[in-house]
This record gives structure tokens, C-alpha cells and sequence, in this order.
């Protein structure tokens, strides 16, 4: 009999430890081939010129390939998402951990669920119905179609990942801690922001990587609402994002030709970006902890 339970477990490790060496491998092939489609096209057009270009022009008779505008407005539109998505994230899960009622909390979680499961186009469809025109009266804009679509759209989307996250974060804390700091004579707030919060801070912290990373990524919704035009960074004009970028002219662009490795270098800058932000967080993470 522990012969066979022995078998089963090891069986089960086996398993486990295919499945994760199937993961790496999958970022691996991913990393590789990137690198591979993508440093061709930097090496014809120039790294400076390529990177700190401002204009992209790929179908003219002289092509431009700078992507400055692209780089700039993903900066910007993912930093205005998170800026605005993760206060709105992080109270609403304290409020759900700690305060609410069970069956607002119940209700309320629903929505988030179903706020997660919402296909980003519908977001993108309801900002282009709704928010575009309602940004062009409002400011007085010639085309609601802007940055400012983009990233309310953006911290929508981002809501979902960062309250579900921090929630488990802060229902982790054990509840002694904040016992025993209730005990001590400390107000539930005080207990929540000086005790449970930085408990739960790895998880927030988390919380708010997996929205950047979201933020980022997010190609159909921005599409919609962004006007996809590619402008240097300003709140009330279109632009385009690196992920817009590559999804609204793949398909199109000649096989084998200049313009589609230039398409493949962003995918490359944007893969380098998402990963120089999960590195410099969790540098800063381990170094906490470490102190």
C-alpha cells in the first residue's frame, strides 16, 4: 500500500514538474522568437533612430520607423490607468475585507467577477458609444477619440485583477494580528491601514503588477476609443499605443518586408517593458523584505 502511494506521488511530481517546464519553455520559445523576428529590423533602422524616432510612416515611399509617440502613450495611458484604477481598487477591497456587510460583499464581488469577464471589445464598444462622444461635448474637442478615452477605459478594465487580488491578500492576514492590535486599544481603521495592510502589502503589490501588465497589454479596447493615429502623447488628441500599433497593421504588412520586423521590434520593446516592470518591482519587494 505505501508502495502505491509512493508511485502516485511521484507520478503527481512528475507531472507537476512537466507542466512547469513546459511554462518556461513556452516564455522561452516566445523570448527567442521575438528576439529573433525583432533585432533585424533594429539593426537596418538604427536603435536610436528606432526608439527615439517621432515619426512612423511604414507605407511611405521614405519610411520612418520611429516608435517615441508609441512608447510614450503606452507610458502614459498605463500610468493614468493605474493612478486612477488603483486607489478605486485597493479601498474597494479593504472595504469588502474588512467592512462590508456578507451579503453586499457577496453582491459586490459578483459585479467584480462579472467586470472580469467582460471581453475587451464590449469595453471598448460601450467607450466608443458612450464616452467618445460624451469627452467630445464635455471639452469641446473635435474628436473624443483620445488618451483620455484610452485610459478610462484602461482603469475600468485594470478594477477587476486589482480589487479580486488585494481581496485575497487582505482575507490571507491571519486574524490575530489584528486581534491583538484591537486588544492593545488601536480603532478598526487604524488596525486596518497599520496592521492588515502592510501584512497583506506582497499581494497589493501583486495586485497592482498584474494591472500594469493588463494595462499594457490591452490592444481591441484601446483601438476603439484611442482613434489609433500616431501622434505624439496628448490628453485630448488620438494616438496609438505599441500594442495598437502592432494589431491594426499585422495585417496587412508585406511577409518578410522591413515594416513587418519593425512590427516585431515593438512586440520585442513591449515583451522587455512588461518584464523590466515585474523585475524592478519584485528587486524592490525582495529588498523590503530582506530590511
Amino acid at each position: 500500500m505505501k508502495k502505491k502511494a509512493k508511485a502516485i506521488e511521484s507520478a503527481v511530481h512528475g507531472v507537476f514538474l512537466i507542466l512547469g517546464l513546459i511554462t518556461v519553455g513556452a516564455v522561452l520559445l516566445i523570448s527567442i522568437y521575438l528576439i529573433i523576428s525583432g533585432i533585424p529590423a533594429i539593426k537596418e533602422i538604427g536603435l536610436t533612430h528606432f526608439l527615439f524616432g517621432k515619426e512612423w510612416a511604414a507605407t511611405e515611399a521614405e519610411a520612418k520607423f520611429g516608435i517615441l509617440p508609441f512608447i510614450l502613450t503606452s507610458i502614459y495611458g498605463t500610468a493614468g490607468a493605474v493612478f486612477i484604477g488603483t486607489p478605486i481598487g485597493f479601498f474597494t477591497a479593504v472595504y469588502l475585507a474588512k467592512i462590508a456587510p456578507p451579503k453586499l460583499k457577496h453582491l459586490v464581488s459578483s459585479a467584480v467577477s462579472l467586470l472580469a469577464g467582460i471581453p475587451s471589445v464590449v469595453y471598448g464598444l460601450v467607450g466608443m458609444l458612450v464616452l467618445v462622444p460624451a469627452i467630445r461635448n464635455i471639452f469641446h474637442v473635435a474628436d473624443g477619440a483620445s488618451l483620455l478615452a484610452a485610459i478610462i477605459v484602461l482603469s475600468v478594465i485594470v478594477l477587476p485583477s486589482i480589487i479580486k487580488v488585494s481581496l485575497t491578500a487582505l482575507e490571507a492576514v491571519p486574524k490575530e494580528y489584528e486581534e491583538g492590535s484591537l486588544a492593545l486599544g488601536s480603532t478598526s481603521v487604524e488596525t486596518y491601514f497599520r496592521i492588515s495592510i502592510p501584512a497583506a502589502k506582497n499581494g497589493i503589490a501583486t495586485a497592482i503588477v498584474l494591472g500594469v501588465g493588463r494595462a499594457i497589454g490591452e490592444a481591441m479596447a484601446v483601438i476603439m476609443v484611442s482613434g489609433n493615429v500616431a501622434n505624439m502623447p496628448n490628453l485630448f488628441e488620438s494616438v496609438r499605443f505599441l500594442t495598437t500599433a502592432v494589431s491594426s497593421e499585422m495585417s496587412y504588412v508585406s511577409t518578410g518586408s522591413l515594416h513587418q520586423q519593425a512590427l516585431f521590434s515593438i512586440a520585442l520593446v513591449l515583451f522587455l517593458f512588461i518584464m523590466l516592470i515585474n523585475a524592478t518591482l519584485n528587486f524592490f519587494l525582495k529588498k523590503k523584505k530582506e530590511g
